[in-house]
C-alpha cells in the first residue's frame, strides 16, 4: 500500500466562488475539503480570502470544515466595492510552505498564478492546477492541460444542497462573497 502524501492546496477564494457560481451551483466547502483529502490527500487546504469584520460567522465555518484561512486587508471603492486582491498571498504562502509539502494542488482560473504554476511543475511539486470552469480561464494554462483537472465535472459531488442545514455555510455566504476584484 502506498504511503499517503502530505499535500497542501491553495486555494483561490474569489476565482473558485465567481467561476462556480457563474456556472449556476454553489460550492459546498465542507464536501469540498473532504474531497481535497480523499482524492488528493491534502492535509493542509489554505483559503486566500479578503478580510470583512461582518463576515466573521463565514470565516468561523470555513476553519470548522479544516480550511486555514489567509486573509487579505480590503478597501472600500468610492462606488461601494469591496477590493483586496489575494494573489501575492496566494503565491507568497505556497513558497513559505514550500519545503513542508510534498505536493501543490493549486485552485485557480486565474493566470496571474502561470509562473507559480510552471516552477512547480518544473520542481516537481505540482500535484494538479485545479480550475473551476472549463470554459473560462486564462488561455495561459492551455500548454499546461496535463496537468490539469476541472470542476465542471464535480458538480454532484460537491454541490451545497439547499437541504443540508449541518453542513451549510453562513446563509447566502460563500468564502469570495467578502471580496470583490
Amino acid at each position: 500500500m502506498e504511503a499517503k502524501k502530505n499535500n497542501y492546496a491553495f486555494i483561490d477564494s474569489q476565482n473558485v466562488n465567481l467561476a462556480i457560481k457563474e456556472q449556476g451551483w454553489a460550492l459546498d466547502f465542507k464536501r469540498f475539503r473532504r474531497y481535497l483529502e480523499d482524492k488528493y490527500d491534502v492535509s493542509k487546504a489554505f483559503i486566500f480570502i479578503g478580510f470583512i469584520p461582518q463576515n466573521q460567522d463565514l470565516y468561523t465555518s470555513l476553519q470548522k470544515c479544516g480550511y486555514i484561512l489567509v486573509f487579505k486587508p480590503t478597501l472600500q471603492l468610492p462606488d461601494g466595492k469591496v477590493k483586496g486582491n489575494v494573489d501575492s498571498e496566494l503565491v507568497l504562502h505556497a513558497m513559505i510552505e514550500y519545503q513542508n509539502y510534498d505536493k501543490a494542488l493549486i485552485v485557480t482560473g486565474d493566470g496571474d498564478f502561470y509562473c507559480l504554476v510552471d516552477y512547480l511543475i518544473k520542481n516537481d511539486k505540482l500535484s494538479k492546477l485545479m480550475i473551476p470552469n472549463r470554459h473560462r480561464y486564462s488561455s495561459l494554462f492551455r500548454k499546461l492541460m496535463p496537468h490539469i483537472v476541472f470542476m465542471n465535472e464535480l458538480k454532484g459531488k460537491l454541490e451545497h444542497k439547499k437541504d443540508q442545514k449541518k453542513e451549510a455555510l453562513p446563509r447566502g455566504r460563500n468564502p469570495s462573497d467578502s471580496l470583490k476584484s
